[in-house]
């Protein structure tokens, strides 16, 4: 994949944070067999008793004491084999003092206890005065180390055992676990179900879902499929998962090896604090992924939620990590896997624009915040590693693997680590030694450099012609090596020269058929390994375009230094949609009359939705009147994407007639929810400078947008929230937003009013300044872990020193890790926005000021000079 290089300075701050430290799994006294819970819920008083089992094999004789993890539970006896067994309980582990040395004789270990409103791991959802209209749900939550805060166990991942669940919950109520359903019993007004597992697995994937839902039922391969929703929501809930059975058939096929567990359920839930968790044949998801039928039209958030929690079935339940440093083994794959379902549904462009997604996300991760290895056991808590470098860098390391190998020896490869893995716990060797034996590729050395060490190679990649001895060179600069040549990379990168095929041209004007397919690529493989190399090629004629990585298969950054006509052409003829996109950045960046007139063209006739939603983008950046005009077509793509790409980069054009074109767009509304939110966040950007005066009128429709377009997911209402938020200057957008970030707002909009809040104060009074942190210092105190990343997304966006002190009071005080890192880098981000005073502030509204009446004077000398011309 390629990304332009990032020319912002760089901000990368260090992964381990102070109290970081080497992680290592236990020593192990045994092997646990099997986990019984037997388990008696009390949903109103959000409360729950039982009795845990675990079954342990020791692993040596002489051990006279277990250590188990147990937090914020009341333990009321622990028994072997029916004796009482003493114990100390300190609120984190539980200490097993046995009365008799263990012996190779396998012990029963019984642990009684209740827990009273559970903080983590298992949470209890139910109406509330703010709130009556929300289920009643109880579901879990495991990864990464949260079992042990519903029930007592070895809680880390090199631990499988086989599992049964038995719950008792109110008659009106279904509960959902892992495995099979072996027996339902009625008693009184409650019943219990009996969940078995019966293949092993680790204590993080153990699961509990209770709701009043409906349950929708589908197969594949004679395997029960189904699906459980809010009642009402059937139709919704079919929309969203029904791909499910294809999805399993792909995978399957993909991955060598048939789906290994006797059922398959997905079940979603209110208030979930992920998108999804992959729990062995129970998958919970957030209901937020239950798609209406005009969200439908979006759907490829959900499509790949569900396709990604699927394929952990195989890489994370079926093949389990041994320690979480490993985990990109298995997010990495799941991630890759919505890349591979996305080629197989929707075709290889569509793949390779995601793929370019993920590999971007990355980037943004290591250019702004932080740059690690993949692999790395220093951290404060696991949780930590579950970020941008594991889920989407991890993916992208599979692709090069699958790029280096090839597709039939790929699947050889993966096929031969899920067969020799199924049912244990694996590290990153064992996925080297599967490619070594299935395929006889050696890839430590690409291991080394994207998995075990940090970064990736940033190219700079300059082309020129010789025309007297018809020679190519090109030259490529490592620039991530200037400052430490242990920096540089060894890759061997393919290189295309492209012929326009002027015969097949003739073909394509008499027949319409794509651009792309009437160009002619020459090859070659270079290995890049210095600082700076230049490589020198003799052809027959001058190549029309250059392609640097054919294919783009390898995670990079890439600044592409060619002239106009080979851009250009690159644009219209090369065959791959991110070399396409490539030169389209390297055009933006040229700016000019006939760079806005190939972006243009692109605009309007590329095939793929990816290119010509790029070149909106890129057309964005140009200063100029001309760009804008270019831009209008873009509004009316039958892709919503592109139209809302085409919005967003017209935008940044503050002019009356961009304004106006927006603010009607917004307006007559868009069949897409993501395109019309767009439109309102876009027009409350541009009332600044000379469009100040259309403030009021911006307010009052977005305030009618607040009041009137409530839907899925308050989604366009949360573009009207963003869009508030970009009116610093104004109280009354404050005070909109303040007001919709009270309890009893829907919480997807709440939630996006409490982030607006920390955008909006950066321009307002201090007196408003003050309000707004009041009342942010109120929702800290809230325990639900969304409100909080929300908060602490607000604060870092303050300047003021006021934010520092609340975000060290959330950070001290949440129990979560994620919410704390959260915070802490939020600290840094006040601090550096301290810089930002109200006078830097002024500069800044008058640089905008000057570049709108720039913008208006090069745009007439442009056009003046290609009149001259």
């Amino acid at each position: 994949m390629l990304h332009s290089a990032f020319d912002a300075e760089t901000t990368r701050k260090s992964f381990e944070l102070p109290g970081a430290k080497p992680h290592y799994n236990p020593d192990r006294p045994g092997q646990v067999q099997d986990i019984f819970l037997d388990l008696v819920l009390d949903l109103p008083n959000q409360s729950f008793q039982g009795i845990c089992t675990i079954t342990l094999m020791p692993i040596r004789s002489g051990i006279k004491q277990l250590t188990l993890d147990a937090v914020d539970l009341q333990i009321e006896s622990v028994a072997i084999a029916g004796v009482s067994q003493p114990f100390d309980y300190d609120g984190e582990q539980l200490k097993i003092e046995l009365i008799e040395a263990t012996t190779t004789a396998n012990l029963e270990i019984a642990i009684a206890y209740k827990v009273d409103h559970p903080q983590r791991g298992l949470y209890f959802i139910s109406p509330t005065e703010n709130y009556p209209n929300k289920p009643t749900q109880v579901w879990t939550q495991g990864e990464d180390e949260d079992s042990r805060f519903w029930f007592p166990c070895f809680d880390y991942p090199g631990q499988l055992a086989t599992s049964e669940i038995r719950v008792r919950v109110p008659k009106k109520f279904m509960a959902i676990s892992n495995g099979e359903l072996v027996n339902t019993e009625e008693v009184g007004e409650d019943k219990i179900y009996h969940w078995q597992q019966k293949q092993v697995h680790p204590t993080y994937l153990m699961t509990l879902a209770v709701g009043d839902f409906a349950e929708l039922k589908d197969e594949w391969n004679g395997i029960p499929i189904t699906y459980y929703v809010e009642k009402e929501r059937e139709a919704d809930g079919q929309r969203s998962m029904g791909k499910t059975p294809r999805m399993m058939e792909f995978l399957t096929q993909k991955y060598g090896y048939l789906y290994p567990f006797p059922k398959y359920a997905q079940v979603c839930v209110d208030d979930f604090i992920f998108g999804g968790m992959e729990n062995t044949s129970t998958t919970l998801l957030t209901d937020r992924c239950l798609l209406d039928q005009r969200a439908s039209l979006d759907n490829m958030r959900t499509e790949s939620l569900v396709l990604h929690e699927l394929a952990h079935q195989w890489f994370g339940d079926l093949v389990v990590i041994k320690h979480w440093s490993h985990a990109w083994i298995k997010e990495g794959m799941a991630s890759y896997a919505e890349v591979l379902w996305t080629e197989y549904e929707y075709g290889k462009d569509d793949a390779a624009y995601y793929l370019l997604g993920e590999a971007r996300s990355y980037l943004d991760e290591d250019s702004s915040r932080y740059r690690r290895p993949i692999v790395t056991n220093i951290y404060r808590e696991a949780i930590e590693l579950y970020d941008r470098h594991l889920y989407e860098k991890g993916a992208c390391v599979y692709h090069m693997i699958r790029a280096i190998l090839g597709d039939e020896l790929f699947d050889r490869a993966i096929a031969t680590f899920v067969q020799n893995n199924a049912h244990q716990t694996v590290e990153t060797i064992d996925l080297l030694r599967a490619i070594d034996q299935a395929t006889g590729y050696n890839l430590a050395f690409l291991f080394d450099q994207y998995v075990f060490r940090g970064g990736h190679p940033d190219y700079k990649v300059a082309y020129s012609w010789d025309g007297d001895s018809n020679l190519a060179t090109l030259t490529v600069t490592q620039t991530q090596g200037k400052d430490n040549s242990k920096d540089l990379f060894d890759l061997k990168i393919p290189v295309a020269f492209g012929y326009i095929v002027e015969t097949l041209l003739r073909t394509l004007r008499e027949h319409e058929t794509s651009l792309q397919d009437q160009s002619s690529l020459q090859t070659f493989t270079l290995r890049i390994h210095q600082q700076e190399q230049s490589f020198y090629f003799p052809l027959e004629k001058k190549p029309d375009f250059v392609s640097f990585d054919v294919g783009n298969n390898f995670l990079k950054t890439v600044t592409l230094e060619y002239p106009l006509p080979e851009l250009k052409n690159q644009l219209q003829y090369d065959p791959d949609p991110i070399s396409r996109i490539s030169a389209a950045i390297a055009l933006g960046k040229k700016g000019g009359i006939e760079a806005i007139k190939a972006l243009e063209q692109s605009l309007t006739n590329d095939s793929f939705w990816g290119v010509r939603l790029e070149v909106a983008k890129q057309l964005g950046k140009i200063t100029l009147h001309q760009a804008a005009e270019a831009l209008i077509p873009g509004l009316q793509d039958s892709d919503a994407r592109v139209r809302g790409a085409a919005i967003e980069a017209l935008s940044n054009f503050q002019t009356i007639q961009a304004y106006d074109t927006i603010k009607q767009a917004l307006e007559q509304g868009d069949p897409s929810y993501y395109t019309e939110a767009t439109s309102a966040r876009c027009l409350g950007s541009m009332v600044t400078g000379n469009l100040k005066d259309k403030t009021t009128e911006t307010i009052t429709l977005l305030q009618q947008i607040l009041e009137q377009r409530a839907g899925w997911n308050e989604v366009v209402r949360g573009g009207a929230i963003a869009g508030l938020s970009q009116m610093k200057t104004s109280p009354v957008a404050a005070d909109t937003i303040i007001e919709y970030t009270k309890s009893g707002v829907p919480q997807p909009l709440r939630l996006a009013a409490i982030r607006a809040l920390g955008t909006i104060s950066t321009g307002q009074t201090p007196d408003k300044v003050e309000e707004i942190l009041a009342q942010l210092k109120s929702l800290s105190g809230e325990s639900f872990f969304l409100t909080q990343v929300a908060v602490a997304s607000a604060l870092g966006q303050m300047q003021t020193p006021s934010a520092i002190a609340l975000l060290h009071t959330l950070a001290s005080q949440s129990p979560d890790g994620r919410v704390k890192r959260i915070a802490e880098e939020a600290v840094e981000k006040v601090q550096k926005n301290l810089g930002g005073d109200k006078a830097i502030q002024e500069l800044r509204q008058e640089i905008e000021q000057l570049k709108a009446e720039n913008l208006d004077l090069k745009s007439r000398l442009t056009k003046l000079e290609t009149t001259a011309n």
